[in-house]
């Protein structure tokens, strides 16, 4: 066990991992996640294994090596714009597709800076999947 907080975020470090029902190499694989850096949420562990899920709520056990503590998001409305600073007053920098995923950056109460692609900006925490309603990244 880690010891760290539960639920929590992290990212898929491996360009695909088996989702197993259960935590260890017995048990069956349910389905396999295949993109690198999609966010997770992980909401239990056991020994190496971590239960994770993603926006949708799908998920199982995978193993710890298929994790990376490297925080990302998925961007949760068509088009979202990006800002300077955390306002809706300064300027856009950058507008993002539904389902792109981003490196999450700092976040204040309601903002949070992402970078994708070499673009970075400050978006609606509300429009993020990855990052926790009360978090706060410096």
């Amino acid at each position: 066990m880690t010891n760290l907080p539960l639920p929590r975020y992290v990212s898929m470090k491996a360009a695909e991992g088996n989702v197993r029902r259960g935590p260890s190499l017995s048990h069956r694989i349910d389905w396999v996640f295949k993109r690198r850096g999609m966010p997770l949420e992980i909401t239990a562990e056991f020994g190496h294994w971590r239960r994770v899920r993603d926006q949708d709520g799908a998920g199982g056990w995978v193993h710890y090596a298929l994790l990376s503590g490297a925080r990302t998001v998925l961007i949760q409305e068509d088009m979202l714009t990006l800002h300077a600073q955390a306002s809706e007053q300064s300027p856009v920098t950058a507008a993002l597709e539904y389902g792109v995923v981003a490196r999450l950056g700092e976040c204040a109460p309601t903002w949070c800076e992402v970078t994708v692609g070499g673009y970075s900006g400050w978006a609606p925490k509300g429009k993020l999947w990855g990052v926790m309603p009360e978090e706060i990244r410096d």
